[in-house]
């Protein structure tokens, strides 16, 4: 029997009608197309992600995804972690491996055998990951119920696995996938065979393995590779501190909410940053920096933080003056527009930097200043109300995502500037192989503050999503690199707070919305978490509380 459905093949593409063989499937579908520009992994049918393997019963919309869309490029990470999972069981044999986080554009994982992973050890592995590639083997899908799921992750000695499902109520059953009889949970989807797993690579990276594959902006190469210490540092720190909070995975975190522990986690983890704010304002102070450059992705913290480093470095005997980039906007009329005619208010040149690098300069001279302040109603700056003159000694802090981006200090001598990156990098994952990206973290942050305070939907703040992290990858990313210290604005036990602002929203996004697949698959990670129901212990100068409300800052 033939129905009748409706295909979009590319982002920005036209709906085409198509007629189909009902049972078909997705998959079927994609091998019609021989022209695609990239490797289709995923497709939304009707809204909702799914695998290539869903067959077309009914009348439907079916949009193509590839490596471009974030559902997809997890699609692609979870696919070839099984294939490097897989390799290491078939190279190393029973051994335990953490797939830990993001860094130097992959992920840094930790191969936990006797002795250290060699160089040697690494490129079989890798020979092992392109053989199982090259015959294109099929991942075979079971949905288990969650008593079934709990027996298999004991007998698979996955412990850690286990210890999660029996304290997630809200999960009734598991998705395990299976390479030749090797077998794993992921809480996420999968592509049909190995066979379209084309781009990866693998390499010694300190004490782990770095397992890199193409980024979003280039589906069909390795991007090149940068060693990022500082962030690797970060992480490092953040398992650290997870240590001393005895929290490693979701079901530490979840025993403490459980048994009301969770009221003094929240009391270390907040003394932690303060600890880690103080010791920063003590680097800037013995070192005399003047120009304190702060930066970091959306949803970071960066105006809590700046005003609590200002509280420590006033501690220190100083008085910090503080601006934002955002008042020295060029004019609207000025503002450059984006590849779809829009204004770009997010690139460097949309900045007046020749009147920044006066006014700065003239600062640290200690002569008087006229600062403008932008109105953004009218799109222009106005003067003559911040008339200001710095005091010998004192440190100018300045916020703005282009911080690091030398562009943007150009004519200010380097001796100066004390440049800091910030961002919530979340080291708590489900379990051993199942992370949470650090941008899912930072977009439930955001969909709550936009809620809350700006009065956007969790739809908008979704939709608005991809054009953010695209000008992160052009704005911010690139120049973390230049930072003299990093900060880790998350706190381990956030995602339980933010669950109970979240899920509410997302759960109210219907099927007939775009918005519905991003929904869905944000839901499918926060059903892991138990909530935190009383926030009242987190103190109002919290990062946090920028984005749940009661902040003294913000």
């Amino acid at each position: 029997m033939d129905i009748n459905i409706k295909v979009k093949t590319e982002p920005r593409g036209q709906l085409q009608e198509r007629i189909v063989e009902q049972g078909s499937t997705i998959e079927d579908l994609v091998k019609e197309y021989q022209n695609l520009p990239y490797t289709i992994l995923a497709a939304k049918l009707d809204n909702k992600i799914s695998e290539l393997t869903k067959k077309i019963e009914n009348p439907c919309t079916i949009e193509f995804l590839d490596m471009r869309d974030q559902a997809a490029n997890l699609i692609y990470q979870r696919s070839v972690s099984l294939i490097y999972l897989k390799a290491i069981h078939d190279v190393l044999g029973k051994v335990s491996v953490g797939i830990e986080n993001s860094l130097n554009k992959g992920l840094y994982t930790d191969i936990k055998s006797q002795k250290a992973i060699t160089n040697k050890e690494v490129r079989e592995i890798e020979a092992r990951m392109h053989e199982l590639v090259r015959r294109d083997i099929p991942f075979v899908k079971e949905i288990l119920s969650k008593e079934d799921a709990f027996e298999v992750l004991i007998h698979d000695d996955h412990k850690e696995k286990a210890r999660m499902l029996e304290r997630a109520i809200d999960v009734n059953q598991l998705p395990f996938y299976s390479l030749e009889g090797f077998r794993n949970f992921f809480y996420g989807q999968m592509v049909p065979s190995t066979g379209y797993i084309q781009y990866f690579e693998l390499m010694r990276y300190r004490r782990g393995v770095l397992l890199r594959f193409p980024h979003p902006s280039a589906p069909d190469k390795i991007p090149p590779y940068v060693d990022e210490t500082k962030m690797y540092q970060a992480f490092g720190e953040a398992t650290i501190w997870g240590r001393l909070m005895g929290i490693s995975f979701v079901a530490d975190l979840n025993e403490k909410v459980e048994s009301g522990g969770y009221k003094e986690i929240i009391q270390i983890s907040e003394a932690l940053h303060e600890k880690k704010i103080a010791q920063i304002a003590d680097m800037i102070t013995k070192q005399k920096k003047r120009i304190i450059l702060i930066s970091g992705p959306s949803s970071s913290g960066k105006t809590t933080f700046a005003r609590r480093l200002c509280i420590q470095l006033r501690v220190n005997g100083l008085e910090p003056l503080y601006l934002g980039t955002d008042d020295y906007f060029v004019e609207r009329s000025q503002t450059p527009l984006d590849e779809n005619g829009e204004p770009n208010f997010e690139d460097i040149t949309s900045l007046d930097i020749k009147l920044f690098n006066d006014n700065m300069n003239c600062l640290l001279m200690g002569e008087e200043v006229d600062i403008p302040t932008f109105d953004f109603l009218k799109g222009e700056k106005v003067f003559g109300r911040r008339i200001t003159r710095a005091k010998k000694g004192q440190p100018i802090v300045i916020e703005g995502i282009h911080g690091l981006n030398k562009d943007l200090t150009a004519e200010i001598k380097e001796e100066e500037k004390f440049k800091i990156y910030i961002s919530p990098l979340t080291q708590l994952n489900i379990d051993d192989h199942n992370r949470i990206p650090t941008t899912d973290a930072r977009m439930l942050r955001r969909m709550v503050r936009d809620y809350q305070f700006r009065g956007h939907s969790a739809q908008s703040t979704i939709r608005a999503w991809p054009k953010v992290r695209k000008g992160e990858d052009k704005n911010i990313f690139p120049f973390n690199g230049e930072a003299d210290v990093f900060f880790n604005s998350v706190h381990i036990y956030e995602l339980a707070v933010l669950k109970k602002y979240a899920e509410p929203l997302l759960k109210n996004i219907t099927r007939e919305e775009p918005e519905y697949s991003e929904a869905v698959r944000m839901l499918k990670f926060l059903q892991f978490f138990k909530t935190i129901e009383d926030d009242s212990i987190i103190a109002n100068n919290s990062i946090l509380r920028e984005f749940i409300g009661g902040s003294i800052f913000v």
